[in-house]
């Protein structure tokens, strides 16, 4: 045995199992099982049901790297960490301190918060210096940790999944966060409010499914831990991308001890036809930079978890902005990532996954590549193959803005959609080529290798900026509240105020807000590509000109019930039943002009009812223009259809005049944005019928037409 730690538990410690990684119930104990290329001895500590009276035991068994042993006598609910031994030398990346009580990576759930205190950090951060972080603290601060849980989820394992398999071109996403979507909700059980039993409580699944949406996209509910520089301004980090670990639920959306809460609401979702998304972390974890706290990863095996930089390993990498990068390429850390899908996938039962900052894992070490281990392991797993993957194309790292390079299996957050939509209705020059290639799929970017629209997750806004209602009501960001002197978050928002900043009585102001507002859901609700609807967007949210409020744990983030635009949020409904209504919104593949009059097709029209020209698309101040989309065929209609969307982003009312189609007549007005309350039109008008259509400022019309067969309009 090494020098360290002794066994101090009177038990008989067999050899056990390298594999499953992780705390696994058996007849009779509990195998443990941990990576650490680097150490010279690992020692697994448990503890009583209040996180006292350590107890420790070597795992004096390695196999292939991986420390392992079976302890008799352990059973579920018991808790444990870890102390790992090893050389302490920063600059060749080692940060070992058996001081320092780990979390498992592979553990299921966590007991407990992390109590702020200087022991927390493997050196002597009361060393206020350039070389602190070479210093090595003596100090035992398992008290202020949180400890894992040992879990048998084999009840979970056995429970069947009811998959919903809803094609991606035919989803509408719905981005929400667990806590601020019911936490003010008055008809959720008020001990389920902001958990997970909150999602799934009548009133949420009720009000999601009378919206229309078939898929939610959650902000991370893996273990997350506030930033130390948050805690000292008395704030949370709201949002949780800041993990620690994979597989463990966040405690805090736990209304009870039982991490079965997480996948009972994901069954609720499933019959209420709604799968489940998840939004995941693994490009870094909460121990930040070198001056972080060491809570897992660092201290079993720094050099191995952590992309370090080649000529002076004291630095890690920092493409991700939040102090470190998870070296996705070291095949142990690659595993840990995948073992944990699977298990979101296999045990918890969701349907799918947004990678944050996804770049950081599709980069080699020369770069970003799409062809690199991560996408590749992904792409040939007989489970994660087969749900839904979402990208956000970028990180902070060189050449890490990756929009429409990423591999087939994959759908990516298409940030030039919500620039060129916000532009555009805000009255910018010269937007109409940009708009069409958006509002078309955006084939410029994804119309290659087989890829279809749907690799386009389009948005107008997201967690991460501006609400819909605030890009319309606000010009300047207003982040005082964040502690930074309001110099965080986004400096440009592409976004208007008309007017007045913030809050305003001046009808006229209101209504041209409202407008928009309407504009930009029409908008992502016709275009072609997969709709992300923000959580809070149709029922005119306002986080007061925050446009960074990954910290505001209150009411700037939380959803008032009291306070819901309901006429909004109908309109919303009614938009999302007309995208389901008519399947040419969602198809399954890139369509052009179409080559006769029964075919699939768009063609883009002036407002003098013209086919679009060269020169009328580089007429930088026009700001009109239609669009003619047909379908041939498609169930549950017998007969080919036509959608005319007219566009008028000045300030002042443009006349249209409605274009001829050949084999259409009789256009049925649909939409109407300039009015305040509608249901979906479903009789023609007569003004439409003769031709000519007068559109106020800022509004959109979209209009329908059977196919006329034998100078015969079907009906």
């Amino acid at each position: 045995m090494n020098n360290g730690a002794e066994n101090n538990l009177n038990v008989l410690v067999t050899k056990g199992q390298s594999y499953p990684l992780g705390a696994t119930v058996i007849a009779g104990g509990v195998n443990f099982a941990i990576f650490s290329a680097n150490a010279t001895q690992v020692v697994l500590c448990l503890f009583d049901h209040n996180g006292n009276n350590e107890k420790q035991i070597c795992l004096v068994h390695k196999t292939k790297q991986i420390w392992h042993g079976f302890v008799p006598g352990v059973k579920a609910g018991d808790l444990y960490g870890y102390r790992v031994y090893g050389p302490y030398q920063p600059h060749l990346g080692h940060r070992f301190n058996h001081n320092k009580l780990l979390l498992d990576p592979y553990s299921k759930q966590l007991k407990g918060n992390l109590a702020p205190n200087d022991a927390n950090y493997g050196y002597d951060i009361s060393r206020n210096d350039v070389d602190a972080d070479l210093s090595f603290c003596e100090i035992d601060n398992a008290q202020y940790m949180p400890k894992c849980v040992v879990i048998d989820d084999s009840v979970l394992k056995s429970t069947p999944i009811k998959r919903l398999n809803i094609p991606l071109e035919s989803t509408v996403i719905y981005e929400m966060h667990v806590k601020g979507f019911s936490v003010l909700n008055p008809e959720v059980n008020k001990a389920h409010q902001g958990k997970f039993a909150g999602l799934a409580s009548k009133s949420s699944l009720q009000y999601l499914t009378q919206l229309g949406v078939n898929c939610v996209e959650l902000l991370p509910v893996q273990s997350f831990l506030n930033e130390p520089f948050l805690i000292e301004k008395k704030l949370n980090n709201y949002w949780g991308y800041n993990s620690i670990g994979f597989f463990a639920p966040n405690p805090s959306y736990l209304s009870s001890e039982d991490i079965g809460e997480f996948r009972k609401m994901v069954d609720r979702f499933h019959d209420a036809g709604i799968e489940v998304i998840l939004d995941v972390v693994y490009n870094h974890t909460a121990e930040g930079n070198r001056l972080g706290p060491t809570l897992s990863f660092r201290g079993i095996d720094n050099a191995s978890y952590y992309r370090l930089v080649s000529n002076d390993q004291r630095l890690y990498i920092n493409d991700t902005g939040c102090g470190n990068t998870v070296n996705s390429n070291h095949p142990q850390v690659l595993r840990l990532i995948m073992d944990s899908l699977r298990y979101w996938v296999e045990v918890m039962g969701v349907d799918g996954f947004r990678f944050d900052l996804a770049s950081c894992l599709g980069r080699e070490v020369y770069g970003f590549d799409p062809g690199c281990g991560f996408f590749d392991a992904l792409s040939q797993d007989p489970v994660l193959c087969q749900v839904k993957l979402i990208a956000e194309p970028w990180d902070i790292g060189p050449g890490g803005y990756q929009l429409g390079n990423y591999p087939i299996a994959f759908s990516e957050w298409n940030d030039r959609y919500r620039d060129t939509m916000r532009r555009f209705w805000r009255g910018d020059k010269g937007m109409l080529p940009e708009f069409a290639r958006r509002f078309h799929g955006s084939g410029d970017f994804f119309e290659h290798h087989g890829r279809a629209p749907s690799s386009s997750i389009n948005f107008i806004t997201s967690h991460d900026g501006f609400t819909l209602r605030d890009v319309v009501s606000y010009q300047h960001r207003h982040n005082l509240a964040n502690g930074e002197d309001n110099r965080d978050g986004h400096h440009e928002n592409l976004s208007h105020n008309y007017g007045v900043e913030g809050h305003t009585s001046n009808e006229n102001i209101i209504n041209i807000r409202s407008r928009q507002q309407r504009n930009f859901i029409t908008t992502l609700m016709l275009s072609q590509g997969v709709p992300m609807l923000l959580s809070g967007d149709e029922m005119g949210h306002s986080q007061q000109g925050n446009n960074n409020a990954y910290c505001q744990d209150n009411s700037i983030c939380w959803i008032d019930w009291q306070q819901i635009d309901w006429p909004l949020v109908e309109f919303t409904s009614e938009l999302i039943k007309l995208r389901q209504r008519f399947p040419i919104l969602c198809h399954a593949e890139f369509i052009h002009e179409p080559e006769d009059e029964y075919a699939n097709g768009f063609t883009w029209y002036s407002r003098h009812g013209e086919p679009m020209v060269k020169q009328q698309w580089s007429e930088a101040e026009t700001r009109t223009l239609a669009v003619v989309i047909t379908s041939e065929v498609i169930p549950p209609y017998q007969y080919p259809q036509a959608l005319l969307l007219l566009l008028n982003a000045c300030e002042e009312s443009k006349p249209f005049q409605l274009p001829e189609v050949e084999g259409y007549q009789g256009w049925q007005l649909l939409v109407d944005t300039q009015l305040t309350q509608q249901k979906l039109q479903t009789k023609p008008n007569e003004k439409e019928k003769s031709g000519a259509v007068l559109l106020c400022g800022r509004s959109l019309k979209l209009f329908h037409a059977h196919h006329q067969l034998n100078n015969k309009i079907v009906n």
